[in-house]
């Protein structure tokens, strides 16, 4: 669904150029749940933005679906904005307009691409849980209910690509799971891919896969993985629980990112030694 290569966003402003993303590596299969993670200046907001139209991406290759990123018209901009991607922001009022019902906010979307269905927008609304809330406006919905309409609202025009920004960033923990429980829905029954960008680490449970990023790049990789069939455990089926299991990410050119707590561990700076020893590759400090 996703096949981003050597991808790369430099803002300018006056004298001053922002190298925000330097060559990002990411691949996302269709109908996954994955999520993406990072500190504040990694670069994971700006790649939402690129996979979700509303910013261009400057070098590299960024192909979604049959899109290629870096070589559509405005036109197709649009196109793809309206049909290919849903969009949810931490912050409600990028996705809700107040004087509108919870029904009407959803049935917009529909409207303004010329496809109304007011059947299909009532039953987001009831797979959201809000059967009994969709004619009330926003101002009698709490935060978590409001959130709820949001993913409603991108869900509208039957995107095959879900794209959440901190989606439960502003919302307590009750809320949280039933949000998570929302996408985990849709994913399975609508088979949307949705990725996640978030920096809060308890996402990593309910997610099959996380990539981090660091200054710029894809760093390390969490797939899950359930070890019910591992006699060591003692644990088979249902009673099995879900763990993360961590690597690193390889680019094509062989490229990969050690995490900064082992190099820093091995006071290795610049330089490093690497050695086959026949079965594993070993990063060892210079002598």
């Amino acid at each position: 669904m996703i096949q981003c290569e050597g991808l790369v966003k430099i803002f300018k402003s006056s004298d001053v150029e922002v190298v925000a993303l330097q060559g990002l590596n990411l691949t996302v299969n269709q109908g996954e749940m994955m999520a993406i993670i990072g500190n504040s200046g990694s670069g994971k907001s700006t790649l939402l933005n690129i996979l979700g139209g509303l910013d261009r991406p400057t070098a590299g290759t960024a192909v979604v679906g049959d899109w290629d990123l870096l070589k559509m018209t405005d036109a197709q901009l649009v196109e793809y904005k309206r049909d290919t991607v849903g969009f949810i922001w931490q912050n409600n009022g990028r996705n809700l307009l107040p004087y509108l019902t919870a029904l009407e906010n959803v049935e917009t979307p529909m409207i303004l691409g010329g496809k109304r269905d007011r059947a299909y927008a009532m039953q987001l609304l009831e797979w959201v849980g809000l059967k009994d809330r969709m004619h009330n406006k926003l101002h009698q919905l709490s935060g978590g209910e409001q959130q709820r309409v949001a993913i409603a609202i991108s869900l509208s025009n039957r995107p095959k690509l879900l794209l959440a920004d901190e989606p439960t960033g502003s919302v307590d923990s009750e809320t949280c799971d039933t949000i998570m429980g929302i996408f985990r829905k849709m994913n399975k029954e609508l088979g949307v891919t949705i990725v996640i960008v978030t920096h809060d680490l308890t996402l990593a449970g309910k997610v099959d896969r996380i990539v981090a990023i660091r200054d710029g790049l894809t760093s390390t990789e969490f797939v899950k993985r359930n070890p019910n069939l591992d006699d060591e455990h003692g644990l088979s089926g249902a009673g099995a629980p879900d763990i993360h299991e961590a690597f690193v990410i390889i680019d094509r050119a062989g490229r990969l990112q050690v995490p900064k707590e082992y190099l820093e561990a091995l006071s290795i700076d610049n330089r490093a030694t690497l050695e086959f020893d026949g079965e594993r590759i070993v990063i060892t400090p210079p002598r």
